[in-house]
């Protein structure tokens, strides 16, 4: 049973020449393993996902994979996870039962939020509803003055009092919120005790314990979004262990975190809002390290998969990071004019922007009859119409049959069968809306999706200051590889690449990830800097030990503004010369931003971090290997683009180093790549399909 009041202890990854580690993904469609042996073995396997309890899928995927390599479970050494478990709680709205406590006079901040709307002039728009309801929120008798003394401290009998009635109303999970309390955390601890002696089987999250920053709005945000999932995710990781147990893997079982390293389950479950994005995070930190190995300075890494298709910027081998984001709202977001239509959290994130267009996004038509792709999603159940298991709405997918351009018989190593005449049948009705033949609605529809990708990935570079003309795209997903050419030549993107594995990338991610923990505390003027880096570091170097890698990090802003940038700070003793050092990467990194920068008598600090990491001990190099292709005679498809072609169809291993012009169909085991007429493919050294646009 996991312990979700424990303190963080985070396991650190195990040796891979000693056994196998075992890396699976959860998307809205497949599940993704993939499995590497002692000698250098690497084994994928997709399958199915299996909602509502997406755990029988990770096991049952986990168990083939095994069965695959001819390996015991007894031999896994670490088994690796990225899960939407704690997202999809939200998104569907059907998370615990949950209560806030707070102190008198605050019952409504969640209530009272930010002054922020993501439609301004759509007035139809209505905020979400709270995650806790008024009547779940409840104030104390307490106070903590903002120089952190007590006047008065809460009382234990009106806090037992409160866990009486939080009983009787059937409360699964209290976020325990004081005003102030990133000053005098003991005294928020102290109450969230109380409650748990109270309260057995209650999850109960005390904020200080989650994001102990200022700003109330926020802090309590995270909290209850934490309490609220934090139930979902104990029982999901606690089946997950029991299930993989039953099975003989008795591995330490490692999360991703939103911020792209790997926790312990146990932790996981302490603090579930550091694994909203958990998924995402993989496919990026697969894609961060493949920019370092090819020495690539900009790189826009593109996960497409059965929901949704999302962005993210890569810097000099760095993801941008975000410290706060939404979740909820019917999207993902962390930037710009789309927020406030989540909830607020938080915690380290890699920065991803996310639209509803995936493999089995709906195509339906407005009532202007314009065409449309997504957001709803035909998911794994019933799937797209060509899947053959009830689905009778179009999707991307029926699309991509039609045109030619995914095979007509099965997907996923012949896992899923097609079947195009049930594609053509589910797009039919609306190509006769639109006074169009099937393959023109089709090729319609892949437009649409491609135009409406380009808005998430200018999100990451044109709304940060940055070039997009100026990066190399990784495209990977079930789906990224069909779109990410033609999505590149829109952007003015002159090179693709698409890696080994390329449906289970973010799987991939997940063998290459370091364990990281990350610690934050907020900068107050009267300790000294140097004694706060110093408690952060040792609760670091305490739960990953001496072999660390230890950075530091300043959360800064100008005076009067709303939101910081992170900067990194050199390592070394806290001089003068090592601040005026950070003030100037700020001053720089703000300018680039935003197109201005300021002086130094503006520069504010926010937050002090803290981030420990121990390497994985896996290199991307180890896992980059061409997959063995099955022979097979020349193969050809007639595809249509804006007219109709005959296409050669081959494998990774067919391509050479020297550039052939398109069309062309590459199919792997996970994924298809599309090369359109008008570009050149090639493979190069780590066996990745590059795809050039030499008018881009």
């Amino acid at each position: 049973m996991l312990d979700t009041a424990k303190e963080i202890r985070v396991l650190p990854s195990s040796d891979p020449r000693s056994g196998w580690r075992v890396g699976a993904d959860i998307g809205g469609t497949f599940t993704d393993v993939i499995a590497l042996g002692p000698a250098g073995q690497v084994v994928p396997m997709k399958v199915l996902s299996t909602p509502p309890d997406y755990g029988t899928g990770v096991v049952t995927a986990t168990t083939s994979v095994l069965e695959t390599a001819e390996a015991a479970p007894a031999e896994v050494v670490a088994m690796l996870h990225g899960t939407t478990v704690a997202t999809n709680a939200i998104l569907e709205m059907n998370g615990a039962r949950t209560a806030v406590v707070t102190t008198r006079g605050f019952r409504d901040v969640l209530e009272l939020g930010r002054l922020r709307r993501p439609v301004l002039y759509d007035l139809s728009w209505v905020k979400p509803v709270p995650l806790a309801r008024r009547r779940h929120r409840h104030e104390l008798a307490q106070r903590i003055t903002a120089d952190g003394r007590l006047d008065p401290p809460a009382d234990a009998g009106e806090v037992r009092a409160l866990a009486a009635r939080l009983r009787a109303d059937g409360i699964e999970a209290v976020a325990v919120c004081l005003l102030n309390s990133y000053v005098r955390a003991d005294e928020e601890r102290r109450v969230a005790e109380l409650l748990r002696a109270e309260l057995p089987g209650v999850y109960v999250t005390a904020s200080v314990d989650i994001s102990p920053q200022p700003q109330e709005f926020e802090r309590t945000s995270t909290a209850t979004v934490n309490a609220y999932v934090g139930p979902t995710v104990h029982g999901y990781l606690t089946r997950l262990e029991a299930g993989l147990r039953a099975e003989g893997v008795h591995a330490p079982l490692l999360v991703m975190q939103s911020s792209g390293g790997l926790l312990d389950a146990a932790s996981v479950a302490h603090r579930p809002v550091q694994i909203i994005e958990s998924g995402p995070a993989a496919g990026v930190t697969a894609a961060r390290q493949l920019a370092r190995v090819l020495d690539l300075p900009a790189v826009v890494a593109f996960d497409m998969g059965g929901t949704t298709a999302k962005a993210s910027l890569i810097e000099h081998g760095e993801p941008f990071v975000s410290a706060d984001y939404e979740v909820g709202g019917g999207m993902n977001v962390a930037r710009g004019l789309g927020s406030g239509a989540g909830y607020p959290v938080r915690t380290p994130s890699v920065d991803i922007a996310e639209v509803g267009s995936g493999g089995g996004s709906i195509i339906a038509l407005d009532p202007a009859g314009g065409l449309h792709v997504g957001p709803a999603s035909a998911g794994s159940r019933p799937g797209p119409a060509c899947y053959g298991q009830g689905g009778e709405l179009p999707t991307l997918t029926d699309a991509n049959v039609t045109l030619g351009y995914l095979s007509p018989e099965s997907l996923a190593g012949g896992r899923v069968a097609i079947h195009p005449d049930l594609a053509v049948k589910a797009l039919s009705p609306v190509a006769e809306q639109l006074g169009r033949d099937v393959p023109d609605t089709a090729r319609g529809a892949y437009e649409v999706a491609v135009s409406s990708m380009t808005t998430a990935v200018k999100a990451v570079t044109s709304e940060r200051g940055r070039d997009p003309r100026d990066s190399v795209m990784v495209a990977f997903g079930g789906a990224g590889p069909l779109y990410a050419a033609e999505l590149a030549k829109e952007l003015g993107i002159a090179t693709v690449l698409v890696p080994v594995h390329p449906g289970l990338f973010s799987s991939l991610g997940l063998l290459v990830a370091d364990t990281e923990l990350q610690e934050v505390a907020p900068y107050r003027a009267d300790r000294a800097l140097g004694d706060e880096f110093a408690v952060l570091t040792a609760k670091v170097s305490a739960e990953l030990g001496e072999d660390a890698v230890i950075e530091r990090m300043l959360d800064m802003r100008y005076r009067g503004q709303r939101f910081e940038l992170r900067i990194r700070l050199d390592s070394g003793e806290l001089t003068e010369e090592l601040l005026a050092a950070a003030r100037a990467r700020f001053h720089a990194e703000h300018e680039r931003t935003y197109g201005r920068a300021g002086d130094d008598e503006l520069v504010e600090l926010v937050n002090l971090r803290v981030r420990g990491t121990l390497p994985s001990p896996v290199s991307i190099e180890d896992v980059l290997r061409l997959p063995p292709d099955t022979v097979r005679p020349p193969a050809a498809r007639e595809c249509r683009f804006t007219a109709t072609v005959s296409t050669p169809v081959v494998r990774r291993g067919d391509l050479g180093q020297d550039p052939i012009a398109g069309p062309m169909i590459v199919e792997d085991m996970d994924a298809t790549t599309l090369v359109p007429p008008g570009a050149l493919v090639h493979r190069d050294r780590f066996h990745n399909i590059v795809i050039t646009w030499s008018a881009a």
